[in-house]
C-alpha cells in the first residue's frame, strides 16, 4: 500500500476534503476493527500531551483523506498517520505514530530492522486477517471519555 507522495498540507486545497483540525497528529484507521479500536484506546492512554486525534476511515473525512493520498477508502486495510501535513501509511505509519507518542510506544521502532518489503508483507498479513483473529468492534459505539475527546468523525 503506497501513498501518493504529496506536498505537506496539500489536502487543505482539496475541495473534497472537509476542513478539520490538523494542528496535531491524526491517525486514520478502521472504525470497525477490534485491533484498531484497541489501538485507538491505547493512543488515548499514552498520549500525555493530548495532541493525537483519531478518525475512522469510514467517516466522510477519513474517506476523503484516503482518496487524496490514492488509497481505497473501501479497503479497511489502510492505516494512515498524518503529522505536520505529511502522510504515512501501513507499518511506517504505526512506527511514526509510536515514535511521536514516546515511552513504551517507541518499541514499534523495532520493526525498522526489517527491510521495507518484509515490513509491507507483515502489515498486509495482519491487516487482511485482523477481523478473523481479533474480531469486529465499533470504535465509536461507546467510546470512553479519553477516546471521545480525540475522535474526528
Amino acid at each position: 500500500m503506497r501513498l501518493i507522495d504529496r506536498e505537506a498540507y496539500s489536502y487543505r486545497a482539496e475541495t473534497s476534503v472537509p476542513h478539520f483540525d490538523d494542528g496535531g497528529p491524526v491517525v486514520f484507521m478502521d472504525g470497525e476493527c477490534a485491533l484498531c479500536s484497541a489501538t485507538a484506546r491505547m493512543i488515548a492512554r499514552l498520549d500525555r500531551r493530548g495532541e493525537f486525534r483519531i478518525c475512522p476511515i469510514q467517516s466522510e473525512l477519513g474517506s476523503a483523506i484516503l482518496q487524496h493520498y490514492g488509497l481505497d477508502p473501501g479497503n479497511p486495510d489502510s492505516w494512515v498517520y498524518l503529522a505536520d501535513g505529511k502522510a504515512y501509511a501501513s507499518l511506517d505509519a504505526v512506527v511514526a505514530a509510536g515514535t511521536r507518542l514516546g515511552g513504551l510506544a517507541q518499541l514499534v521502532r523495532t520493526f525498522l530492522i526489517l527491510p521495507r518489503p518484509a515490513r509491507d508483507w507483515l502489515y498486509r498479513r495482519i491487516a487482511r486477517n485482523r477481523y478473523a483473529v481479533f474480531g469486529r468492534k465499533q470504535m465509536c459505539a461507546i467510546p470512553d471519555a479519553a477516546l471521545r475527546r480525540r475522535l474526528l468523525t
